[in-house]
């Protein structure tokens, strides 16, 4: 199954299905994941990356828990909203995805996504050990939460 547009991607899942939402770094993958309604998304983990085969199970898993059917994956636009190298080895991540199995996915700006999600904690008083704990985590609800919203609205992806 290709990459689909958001509004695809919603309707490719059966129903009660969940989407997992990822934003994925260098050295970590930050997890959320929808309820089965689609309509909020929650923090489930952060994932310490190491080869894509260990990468992959460790998604399988929380997928397999969770009854996920999709996946949204945040892309690191420019803030131009050209796409650089960050943008290439996520698009690479999606592509060994697709090989791997027939799960529908599609991409959501996550431009500003740490930053938004880094202010409260910084205004909250967290220190920077607990908010490096988090961020991953928080991120990928961020833009979870901003798919499934422009989803339930009818938007296309930004």
């Amino acid at each position: 199954m290709p990459v689909l547009p958001l509004l695809e991607l919603r309707a490719a899942l059966p129903a009660g299905q969940r989407l997992l939402g990822l934003d994925l770094g260098e050295k970590t993958i930050g997890v959320a994941v929808s309820d089965s309604l689609l309509s909020v998304a929650t923090a489930v983990s952060t994932i310490r990356r190491k080869k894509f085969a260990p990468d992959l199970a460790a998604l399988r898993q929380i997928m397999a828990e969770r009854n996920v059917g999709g996946l949204v994956i945040g892309l690191p636009l420019n803030m131009d909203g050209s796409e650089g190298p960050r943008c290439q080895s996520v698009r690479q991540f999606a592509r060994n995805l697709l090989a791997q199995g027939d799960l529908p996915i599609a991409f959501w700006d996550e431009r500003l996504s740490t930053m938004a999600v880094t202010r409260p904690m910084i205004e909250a008083d967290l220190t920077r050990a607990k908010r490096a704990r988090a961020v991953d985590s928080m991120a990928a609800t961020y833009i979870l939460q901003g798919a499934l919203d422009a989803a339930g609205r009818g938007q296309p992806a930004r």
